[in-house]
């Protein structure tokens, strides 16, 4: 790891996605230079879940009932402990010392996202406090609340961290994160910054593997390209009413599971390679149509998450859109496989400066809010 100059503000942000395939742990520097990078990530580290910890959340995060308030609460504190260790265990690998870290900023793990119920509500599990305690690093959590509060959909939370990295005067650009579920930035060159959820992504295509093959994901694409898309099948889960809804708007597996895609006519008796390259189809024209319905004028798609080391679903985008570059974060210095767990450092940055963190135009909030909850060490 590169020296930095003394004084060098460190944050460590941690991040487990829809898909839960692991917690993901950033350090990141956020130089005082005016001239260097505005945000650079030193190191990064995946953390396994505990297997039956991680069938448990992606249960629950499917719908299905805790069964008591002795289980949720069991779950919550197992949840900080892990997210504990992944940010020790990045500090102990690097030599770096926890009086070396400002803060954390713990995104959690989402069980329940409901921001059109009334009242509207979001859930992430993973006590900060046993974070804070365990690391011995004042930890930021609980960030989509306020904004829920305020009338926002409390998701996505990412725009105001891309738009602070990957903002240009020159086109219009959208950053597109492929995670379990597929989000969107719109950064036009003028004007004003959206984002919102498209629908699924990783998360049901992850699911199908799992259960016809084994494996956790579907490693190079394989799967899907040994299948076909059914048309019929593609059509009937297009016809899904959520995806008609004008943003601001977010979901996540409580609405996309392998049930809701096996409720489909067409899926009945469709061969598991077809059904998963129809899945993949699924988040390619979801992204699409998004993209064409709401800035059809973009030059230049950056893609982070899971998603962007699948060539099979990175080459169906680029297809689908011949005249837009469709390119790797990594491309802008930015790592794409870290790059929600460094956005959650940047809103613990955020928070402690008492700056906002949502975008109203984003969320749909009544105004900018600092978010989160600060848990001093």
């Amino acid at each position: 790891m590169a020296a930095l100059p003394d004084g060098t503000p460190l944050y460590i942000g941690l991040m487990s996605g829809t898909s839960a395939d692991g917690i993901d742990a950033a350090l990141v520097a956020f130089p005082a230079a005016p001239d260097g990078p505005r945000c650079r990530l030193l190191a990064g580290h995946t953390h396994p879940w505990e297997p039956s910890l991680r069938a448990a959340l992606v249960a629950l995060g499917e719908g299905r009932e805790a069964g008591s308030l002795d289980v949720l609460g069991d779950l919550d504190a197992r949840v900080g402990i892990a997210f504990a260790e992944a940010a020790n265990t990045l500090l102990a690998r690097h030599d770096i010392a926890a009086t070396q870290v400002r803060a954390i900023g713990s995104h959690g793990q989402t069980v329940r996202h409901r921001p059109l119920a009334t009242p509207a509500f979001t859930w992430q599990m993973g006590d900060a406090n046993r974070i804070a305690e365990a690391t011995g690093i004042t930890t930021v959590a609980d960030f989509r609340r306020r904004d829920i509060a305020a009338g926002g959909q409390g998701a996505p939370l990412m725009p105001a961290f891309h738009l602070a990295m990957l903002g240009s005067g020159e086109e219009d650009r959208a950053v597109l994160n492929l995670g379990g579920i597929g989000n969107l930035t719109l950064i036009p060159s003028a004007g004003t910054v959206r984002g919102f959820d498209t629908g699924p992504a990783n998360a049901l295509m992850d699911s199908w593997c799992q259960r016809h093959t084994g494996h956790a994901f579907d490693a190079e694409g394989a799967f899907a390209a040994s299948g076909q898309v059914l048309p019929a099948l593609l059509a009937q889960w297009l016809a899904e009413p959520w995806f008609r809804l004008p943003p601001p708007k977010s979901t996540g597996r409580e609405q996309f599971h392998l049930d809701w895609a096996l409720a489909a006519p067409a899926a009945a008796g469709a061969a598991p390679a077809d059904l998963q390259a129809t899945l993949l189809a699924l988040t390619v024209e979801t992204v699409v149509e998004a993209l064409q319905a709401h800035q059809p004028a973009t030059r230049r798609v950056l893609v982070c998450g899971g998603g962007v080391r699948n060539p099979v679903l990175m080459a169906a985008l680029a297809a689908r859109l011949p005249a837009v570059g469709v390119e790797s974060s990594q491309a802008h210095g930015l790592d794409p496989d870290y790059m929600e767990a460094m956005g959650f450092a940047w809103l613990a940055a955020q928070t402690l400066a008492a700056r906002p963190g949502n975008l109203p135009s984003v969320s749909g909030a009544r105004g900018p809010r600092i978010l989160g909850a600060i848990h001093l060490a």
